[in-house]
């Protein structure tokens, strides 16, 4: 990957959520209810761990799958995997195992009581701003499980709304994406693109999460100046430089690179960077999850200049090639299994789109994210008709043939 260099270490450790953003309308008031309190009433540490620990390892895998395209990168993994743990759910058979694979999700206890436990400290802890909201949108008079409809909102905090996909696909695809912009403060707008509702469309999951947190040590803005950035041996660009000389931070200097953190306040939120000492893209071929569990085991507390440039960024991903590479081929298909949301197998995955948002300045940063997993109606089998040999017709009424005849070629 060209570009940033320190884009590759971005990662907003999303620990505890401050106090969610009001509701605004009818919908937004349904849909996201404030004082709901997920039922994690049986979670346990290693239940959160192994929620942790899957969205991390995922996390390196779609990195690492996305990183050889040029330019910026920013995603938010935890609003990917939210939304296909609800997906997954709803899944059986071989399209369950394949979600679970290449989510690494664990066995079903652990992952409602981990995700039920992180949604709620995350919308309970101050110090930022953190909001996270799940919700479904159903066509119309499509009936869904209870007992689904139960799990995601139990567990997920996931309300259910009925909107008109098959009369109105674009008034549709307008009210989710205005949900997806309340729940991120504007920063996420658009989430769906057109043509992506379509009036076969029968249902979307949604995650939206938000925040924005202030550095424990802030950067100074009349220490900021210009500055080159060499983006490639070929090109160097001008940035605004941030530097906050002389402090002291978690750090850590290797053969590969320099690794620091920089702490937001609140509680166990902070921005870990990777800075390559050579080409990033063989850092990044060689960087995974266990690497970065030892450099954060290795990082000490030392006194280091930080320069840092000041960066907005804003990234749409359609996932839906990427997630069937790595192994979620069943889902798409016309035989997918998503018995468990409707008791039917009349749903597949038509298309998982992603957007994310950062903002990093002196005063700390903003970061918005949001997906959306469509379903779609699967055709359903039927026997075929066709009238294409000599054939015997007749008209009656109540039983009584009025006309009969035959066809031997409708040509003459």
């Amino acid at each position: 990957m060209k570009g940033f260099v320190l884009l590759f270490a971005l990662l907003i450790l999303f620990a505890r959520f401050s106090e969610a953003q009001g509701p605004i309308g009818r919908i937004i008031d349904r849909i996201f209810n404030r004082d709901f309190k997920a039922d994690d009433s049986k979670a346990t540490e290693a239940d959160v761990d192994a929620v942790i620990d899957a969205n991390n390892r995922f996390a390196f895998d779609l990195y690492n799958e996305l990183y050889s395209k040029e330019g910026n990168l920013f995603f938010s993994p935890y609003s990917i995997s939210s939304a296909l743990a609800m997906t997954y759910e709803g899944a059986r058979g071989e399209t369950a195992d394949s979600i679970k694979g290449v989510f690494y999700f664990p066995e079903t206890e652990a992952l409602r009581n981990g995700y039920a436990r992180l949604y709620n400290e995350m919308r309970s802890a101050g110090g930022y701003e953190m909001n996270v909201a799940n919700a479904l949108w159903i066509q119309k008079n499509y009936a869904l499980l209870e007992e689904y409809l139960g799990v995601i909102k139990n567990y997920y905090g996931g309300n259910a709304e009925n909107v008109d996909f098959a009369r109105d696909p674009e008034g549709s695809r307008k009210i989710i994406n205005d949900w997806v912009a309340e729940q991120t403060k504007q920063r996420i707008k658009d989430l769906i693109p057109p043509q992506v509702i379509t009036p076969l469309t029968a249902l979307v999951i949604t995650n939206a999460i938000y925040f924005k947190g202030q550095w424990v040590l802030q950067f100074n803005r009349e220490l900021t100046h210009k500055s080159g950035f060499t983006v490639n041996e070929n090109r160097t660009v001008e940035v605004d430089m941030m530097s906050l000389p002389e402090q002291s931070f978690r750090y850590l200097d290797t053969a590969e690179a320099q690794v620091l953190e920089l702490p937001y306040r609140g509680n166990n939120t902070s921005m870990v960077i990777l800075l390559p000492k050579g080409d990033i893209g063989g850092f990044e071929s060689a960087m995974s999850y266990e690497k970065l569990t030892e450099y954060m085991k290795a990082m000490r507390e030392t006194e280091v200049d930080v320069y840092l440039p000041r960066f907005k960024l804003e990234k749409a991903l359609d996932l839906n090639e990427v997630l069937m590479k790595m192994g979620m081929e069943p889902a798409f298909g016309g035989e997918a299994d998503f018995s468990g949301i409707t008791g039917r197998k009349d749903l597949r995955i038509s298309d998982v789109v992603h957007k994310a948002f950062v903002e990093v300045n002196e005063e700390g940063t903003e970061a918005a994210a949001a997906t959306a997993v469509v379903f779609t109606r699967t055709a359903m089998r039927r026997d075929v008709f066709r009238a294409d040999h000599p054939f015997i017709f007749l008209i009656q009424q109540n039983g009584n043939i009025l006309f009969m005849g035959r066809v031997t070629d409708p040509s003459a």
